[in-house]
This record gives structure tokens, C-alpha cells and sequence, in this order.
């Protein structure tokens, strides 16, 4: 399942899993993640934008735009740090593995959550049907020995490494960042380390490029997400990159009205947790809009999508 956009999934309530996630996790190897600083001060939050193009309208969204981002206004918070690169699938592999936590969907799908031993224990003819069917391997497997073809879908898999992680619900991303010894981001923060302090339509300026940024359009990787930090001409100002494309974001907060806004939506209070950044969508849903700094866009903490991820944060 793909998430586009103003899609809802439905109204659930969240309890207390994100406490049961943090105290059932087993400590994290050092992962050596990279992170930037963001240094605490204010920034200019959200928008006072209007669908003067009728967007709303020509794409059908059920939602308007714009509406749940007012009013922009100056803003502090506190200096944290914040992952360079959306989390990886090797990285969400290790806390996988680790914890002992269920396969991501589409790693089942494709061959990636299969650990070297669960290969090695098929027999070459098992081997052959799953490099076929579940693997993709473009070759004639027939005359393939078990050491050639364990080879080989151990490329296919290597090759998945620095893709961006998708398809864990909220409560697995948040498990994830704990396990890390880290969190999600707010999404104040999440804003603030992707446009810098001035308001800035997007983490590299106020003008929209589609040739440098992660929106599936020119047709380089499948699916349209591509390994994470492959656009740097995107990144933002404090050097974070991938934070406008390529996967969609989790960050802590429900999604509700900000403060001083008169917007009121039945899809506010503690019923969807908010995305942030954008993805490697195709066709009409690579437009602009997507990818602003202060875009908001929402879901079920339950639901889960190949192409919404996370990065993680820590206190400055």
C-alpha cells in the first residue's frame, strides 16, 4: 500500500503502546548513526498560504490545503540533534533482528528479511523457486549451484541496504528511536531542522526544482524511492537531507489544530499522528505541495505504508 497525500485511514486511538514499545525493547548495538545539530532559537512555523490554483479542486483531496498550517508565526525550541539520513533498511534491520520484532511487509515481499542462516538452510531447489518468485534474480536459475545463488540474493539484498526504511506504524518508529536511545521528532523540530529559521518554502530555498529532489518523476529508481542522501542538492540548512522526498516521515505529535488557529478538522485530536517531508510519489502527486517545509499530512499511528519511514532525534 502506497500513502498519497490527504488520504485518511480511518479514526482509530492509540494507547498506551508507545510505553510498551520503549519498555520491551533490548538495548541497541552502536549503530553509528549520523546526526545534525539543530541549535535551539526561534523559526518561522507553518504558512499563511492559499489554493489560489485550485488544487484542492483539480486533484480531488478531500481535505482544503494550506488550512491546518496557519497561523505561521515565530516559534522556539530547544537545540537538538537530528538524523542526517532517513533511517535505512539495514538499520531498521539490526533493530529487527535485534528485538526480535516482526519483518517489515515488504520485506517479506521482496527477500530482505530473510537472515543469511533461513537461506542457507533451504535446499538449492527451494533456493532457485524464491530467487525467482520473491527475489526478482533476472537469470536462469536452473543450472544455478547453492553457493551461486546464495551469492546472488545476497547482492539483492545488499543492494537494499541504504534504502530508506517504510513501512513500520508509528508505534514500530517510535520503538525504533527508543531502542536508539533516541525519539521521534516533534513536529516543531521536524520543521525547524527541515527550513531553517526564516521560513523557507523549501530546505534548500523558495524555489521549487524538481530535478533535485526525491519525487519519483525522472524515473531513476523503482518505485521512486531512491537510496537515502541520493539528491543532496536538496538537503537543508543545517545539512539534513531527504527531508523534502523519497519517504514520507513519522514525527510524535497527533495531529491537531496549532495554536491561534480557527482551522477545525474532525481528523484533529488523538486520532492520527502527523507525516512530514514528502515522498517518491508519480504522476500528479509530485506537485510542489508536497514538499514544503511546512506541509502537514496525517495518519492512523497504526497504518502502515512502504513509502512512510522516520528519522530519529535526540536532545541537544
Amino acid at each position: 500500500m502506497r500513502f498519497i497525500g490527504v488520504v485518511i485511514f480511518g479514526v482509530s486511538a492509540l494507547t498506551a503502546c508507545g510505553k510498551d514499545a520503549a519498555h520491551t525493547a533490548a538495548p541497541s548495538p552502536a549503530l553509528n548513526v549520523p546526526m545534525v545539530l539543530v541549535p535551539g532559537g526561534d523559526f518561522i512555523r507553518g504558512s499563511n498560504a492559499v489554493d489560489n490554483e485550485g488544487l484542492q479542486q483539480r486533484y480531488g483531496f478531500a481535505a482544503p490545503l494550506f488550512v491546518d498550517e496557519r497561523p505561521q508565526q515565530k516559534i522556539s525550541v530547544p537545540g537538538f540533534y537530528i538524523d542526517t539520513f532517513e533511517v535505512s533498511n539495514q538499520q531498521y534491520k539490526t533493530f529487527v533482528q535485534s528485538t526480535g520484532r516482526k519483518p517489515l511487509l515488504m520485506w517479506t515481499e521482496n527477500g530482505y528479511g530473510y537472515t543469511p542462516d533461513q537461506l542457507q538452510s533451504k535446499p538449492v531447489e527451494a533456493l532457485r523457486t524464491l530467487a525467482t518468485d520473491v527475489f526478482k534474480l533476472d537469470k536462469d536459475t536452473r543450472g544455478m549451484s547453492k553457493e551461486a545463488l546464495l551469492d546472488e540474493l545476497q547482492k539483492l539484498q545488499q543492494a537494499q541496504d541504504a534504502m530508506p526504511a517504510g513501512g513500520m506504524s508509528w508505534v514500530e518508529a517510535y520503538g525504533f528511536c527508543v531502542w536508539r536511545s533516541a525519539r521521534l521528532p516533534s513536529e516543531a523540530e521536524w520543521e525547524k531542522a527541515a527550513r531553517g529559521t526564516n521560513g523557507q518554502e523549501f530546505p534548500w530555498g523558495n524555489e521549487w526544482n524538481p530535478k533535485i529532489v526525491g519525487t519519483g518523476e525522472d524515473g531513476k529508481y523503482e518505485e521512486g524511492i531512491a537510496p537515502v542522501g541520493s539528491y543532496p542538492l536538496s538537503k537543508s540548512p543545517y545539512g539534513a537531507h531527504d527531508m523534502a522526498g523519497n519517504a514520507w516521515e513519522w514525527v510524535q505529535d497527533w495531529y491537531d489544530a496549532y495554536p491561534g488557529s480557527d482551522y477545525r478538522s474532525k481528523e484533529f485530536g488523538k486520532k492520527n499522528k502527523v507525516i512530514r517531508g514528502g515522498s517518491g510519489g508519480v504522476g500528479h502527486y509530485g506537485i510542489s505541495y508536497f514538499y514544503r517545509a511546512s506541509t502537514r499530512q496525517y495518519a492512523e499511528p497504526e497504518m502502515e505504508s512502504d513509502d512512510v519511514g522516520l528519522r530519529c532525534a535526540r536532545d541537544g
